[in-house]
């Protein structure tokens, strides 16, 4: 029973995502892709004026049932918390927070919106991407 619950969760944070939709002056924003499923996530943070706590976020994208309702619960938690703590996130509580067994495939689908928020957060510790990196001049010899 419990199971079934988790999966109408899932469904319902799917059909009618929380805190979807663009975030103008967003401070802090980071995306990514599943290649995958197909899953495409932009996060955005908009910080409270000492800059340390979410004072808003909003996340846009499409992709699976699962990436889409794992990114909405994320935000739902995101909101209001500390830069530092959610730093402080595991992909085990992002996991934990669906409720259901997941496939190893299933696993990277439910954690887009974790690594667009750990992008977010620490760009620092993130390789550019190659979409990043495209318009930047190369810089070997011809």
């Amino acid at each position: 029973m419990a199971y079934d619950m988790y999966q109408e969760v899932i469904l319902n944070h799917y059909r009618s995502p929380r805190n979807f939709g663009p975030l103008d002056g967003a401070e802090k924003s980071g995306e990514e892709s599943n290649p995958l499923c197909g899953d495409h996530i932009t996060l955005r943070l908009k910080l409270d004026p000492s800059g340390t706590k979410i004072a808003q976020v909003r996340f846009q994208g499409d992709g699976c049932a699962i990436s889409m309702a794992s990114t909405s619960m994320l935000t739902e938690k995101l909101d209001g918390m500390s830069l530092a703590d959610a730093g402080k996130l595991t992909q085990e509580e992002v996991i934990a927070s669906l409720g259901i067994p997941l496939s190893p495939v299933r696993v990277k689908c439910a954690l887009t919106g974790f690594v667009a928020l750990g992008r977010a957060i620490h760009p620092e510790l993130f390789p550019p991407k190659a979409t990043d990196t495209a318009a930047a001049p190369s810089s070997s010899a011809a």
